[in-house]
């Protein structure tokens, strides 16, 4: 095929194309590079979708970088050395929450997007040659290449004993292909597990029997952050977002041909030992 001089293709890929296929309109959107610091995203463990999100919200009333009516998605970046950026992940914005405004601040009300999902962690754009203005009118998205879209990085599963998850790995695990073991190794064992909220400390002791194993009970967390759990389920009606404080662990895994009545004893035991219905999340 010859191509006239008056043709419009191009070989090379730009965030904006992304973003077209996507369908979203460039015009909603603002996005925003962070770097590394010690009194923000102190580094990668902080990177979460979580704390990015609660990061962002927060933004300088005067001087800020951040319009004074910013668009309805914000897509997150982080630093990757030079002008590289990598996609961390993307939000709603359903507009400025005015009662939390201070003499410095204002806060946003921010939602998880599922905007680009897929590429959390993988697309890697190069940012404008002025790194120093870290927000941009989505407008220039079509001014940052694409430069890598990397190829999901296997997790190996680190044994029942060194689990310990946050909600938003967990709804990975379930649902991410780089977590084929770990899927693999839930789904083979019967067992008790624990759910920790780091707001209050409070704990809540369960367990995964039958046919239904570890993979099956999770999933059902992932999925909508209460499992079906009286004492889960209220806090997710006083804050559909609560989930974002459950980090989970496994206390003791039992083979598929464990009876039920030893899965039963087993959970018992940790309920009366970490008095989780006297003071935790356990109602029965």
């Amino acid at each position: 095929m010859q191509l006239s001089q008056a043709s419009s293709l191009r070989g090379d890929l730009s965030l904006a194309d992304l973003l077209s296929v996507a369908g979203v309109s460039t015009d909603d959107v603002l996005l925003i590079r962070h770097t590394y610091s010690a009194d923000g995203l102190t580094g990668p463990q902080d990177a979460t979708v979580e704390n990015v999100l609660t990061y962002s919200r927060a933004q300088a009333l005067r001087q800020s970088k951040i319009p004074r009516d910013p668009p309805a998605l914000w897509l997150n970046f982080m630093a990757d050395g030079k002008r590289r950026s990598r996609f961390l992940a993307a939000y709603e914005n359903r507009g400025e929450v005015l009662a939390e405004r201070t003499d410095v601040l204002r806060y946003f009300d921010l939602h998880h997007s599922d905007v680009l999902a897929s590429l959390r962690n993988r697309l890697v754009i190069e940012w404008s040659n002025d790194t120093i203005n870290w927000a941009k009118a989505g407008g220039k998205a079509d001014q940052m290449p694409v430069v890598e879209i990397a190829d999901p990085a296997r997790v190996p599963f680190p044994g029942f004993d060194s689990v310990l998850i946050t909600h938003d790995e967990l709804v990975a695990v379930a649902e991410d292909s780089r977590y084929t073991e770990w899927r693999t190794a839930l789904a083979a064992v019967q067992g008790v597990y624990l759910v920790a909220d780091t707001s209050s400390g409070n704990l809540y002791v369960g367990k995964a029997d039958g046919t239904e194993r570890l993979l099956g009970r999770w999933s059902a967390y992932a999925r909508d952050g209460h499992g079906g759990n009286v004492a889960l389920r209220e806090l997710a009606e006083v804050d559909a977002t609560h989930r974002r404080h459950f980090v989970f662990s496994i206390l003791r895994v039992f083979g598929p041909t464990a009876t039920t009545a030893e899965v039963d004893a087993a959970e018992a035991h940790y309920k009366r030992a970490l008095l989780t219905r006297q003071y935790g999340l356990n109602r029965n």
